[in-house]
C-alpha cells in the first residue's frame, strides 16, 4: 500500500469522534451498523456524525449500503488489515530479530 494512503487512513483515524465511529462498525461485523444506531449509541448530531463518516468513506475505511430507508456503515477490514499490515511489515527489518517477534 502506498505510504500516501495509508498516512490519510491514521490521520482520519486520529480524530477522537472518528476513531470512536470506526470502533464502534468495526464491532458491529460484517453486517455493519445503521447510521440510525449509531448516531443513538454515540450521541453526536447527524451533520457531525455525517461529516466524520464522510471522512472516513473517503480514506477507504468505511463503506455504506442502503437497505430501504435504512444506510448501514460497514467496515472496510481489507483496508484495516492493510493499514496494520503496513506498519508491521517492516518490524525489525534493520536489525536482526527472530521470525516470532516480526509477526507481532
Amino acid at each position: 500500500m502506498e505510504l500516501e494512503a495509508v498516512a490519510k487512513a491514521l490521520k482520519e483515524l486520529g480524530h477522537p469522534t472518528r476513531l470512536s465511529i470506526y470502533k464502534s462498525v468495526v464491532r458491529a461485523g460484517h453486517q455493519g451498523i445503521a447510521v440510525g444506531g449509531l448516531q443513538e449509541k454515540l450521541g453526536i448530531p447527524g451533520s457531525t456524525l455525517s461529516h466524520h463518516i464522510s471522512t472516513l468513506t473517503s480514506a477507504g475505511l468505511l463503506s455504506q449500503r442502503r437497505e430501504g430507508r435504512t444506510l448501514y456503515c460497514v467496515a472496510e477490514y481489507q483496508k484495516l488489515n492493510t493499514v496494520i499490515g503496513f506498519l508491521q511489515d517492516e518490524c525489525c527489518i534493520d536489525e536482526e530479530c527472530s521470525e516470532d517477534l516480526r509477526k507481532l
